[in-house]
């Protein structure tokens, strides 16, 4: 790979897109979309554009690729976010023009099913930004998480290192989005317990690679934006996290088995975990069940790890991903782990 390109950084007063390139939510539950909107210009002073598809559920792939395709090319637009996730965004990626998007690169911020579109631009030699969609994290009932707030003011609008640290507290079960009472209060949180550091205990930099695990999974099934070369990862930081969905510990070995068969696994020398969702409206664990959800899964990892990756130092419950409040992660971006100080840092 080569030196990849850190797009500049929009200020405030600039333009931002706001696009849905897989699902439309924002026309079927507004409230949290809105109330995003109104975060994006009055805390951060950005001025939110929508495209076509932005509101539209069911768009087509194509009308997703054209309005990513316009927000990169409008040069009044200085940076790009999603609304929120999805399940197809895979079938946008076959329509997207490299070289436009290469010969107008921007930050690009959004997670789970955008881990398509982060790993596309990381193989086109950009640069994006793992984390922050209008719907969630801006969106959030009550008021945005201060330590989400942070990261994503430092990953909009500065470049060098940031500290990364753990939350004191944080929250995963989720209120009714269609309901105005959610947005009366902040979601519920508990005490965190901090990052649990495994393995051999060193210092490593690298550029940072990965996201969702279950759409990478996908990405490996359908043969697209996984280079066939697994030495193109040597050397990087790998971090992953797990969807609503709560993939079965069993689910996550299998994925991170098969990583390992092809030999990604062992490419990186620091994994970090995000700290896994552990409730959903299908599976509302009570507190011992998502304990042990979280335990299992952690076992699930570093049993992959053990077979395939034994030299990899992992950090575990990192705050990034499908849980609250989130770090914004650069993806392509240079990552300093640093085992003995028990110190993450990323460079925006």
């Amino acid at each position: 790979m080569t030196e990849p390109i850190c797009p500049p950084k929009p200020r405030p007063g600039d333009r931002i897109a706001v696009i849905s390139p897989s699902s439309g939510l924002p026309g079927l539950l507004p409230l949290p979309y809105e109330l995003g909107l109104q975060r994006l210009e009055k805390d951060f002073g950005l001025m939110p554009v929508e495209f076509p598809a932005t509101r539209k559920m069911g768009s087509t792939p194509q009308e997703r690729a054209d309005d990513i395709h316009a927000a990169f090319k409008d040069p009044s637009i200085r940076a790009v976010m999603a609304s929120i996730g999805g399940d197809d965004q895979i079938t946008v990626l076959p329509l997207l023009d490299r070289e436009l998007i290469r010969d107008n690169p921007k930050p690009f911020f959004g997670f789970s099913d955008n881990t398509n579109l982060l790993a596309w631009l990381w193989n086109t030699g950009i640069v994006g930004y793992h984390g922050a969609s209008v719907m969630t994290e801006l969106g959030r009932p009550g008021a945005m998480a201060s330590l989400t707030a942070e990261s994503l003011r430092a990953a909009l609008f500065t470049s060098g290192p940031y500290e990364l640290r753990p939350a004191e507290r944080f929250g995963d079960v989720d209120r009714d989005w269609a309901d105005p009472a959610t947005f009366t209060a902040e979601p519920e949180t508990r005490p965190g317990s901090g990052w649990s550091w495994y393995g051999p205990q060193q210092v490593v930099e690298g550029r940072s690679w990965g996201g969702n695990l279950e759409i990478l999974s996908w990405l490996l099934m359908a043969d697209r934006e996984i280079l066939a070369d697994p030495s193109g990862y040597e050397g990087c930081v790998l971090f992953l996290e797990t969807s609503e969905e709560l993939p079965r510990a069993d689910e996550v070995f299998w994925i991170l088995r098969n990583m390992g068969e092809r030999s990604l696994l062992r490419q990186f020398p620091a994994l970090l975990m995000g700290r896994p969702k552990t409730w959903s409206f299908a599976q509302p664990n009570d507190p011992a069940a998502a304990a042990r959800y979280a335990s299992e899964q952690r076992e699930a990892v570093l049993r992959a790890l053990a077979a395939y990756a034994p030299r990899t130092m992992a950090v575990f419950d990192v705050d990034l991903g499908h849980t609250d409040p989130q770090l914004v992660i650069p993806y392509g971006g240079p990552v300093r782990v640093d085992g003995p100080a028990r110190r993450i840092t990323v460079t925006y």
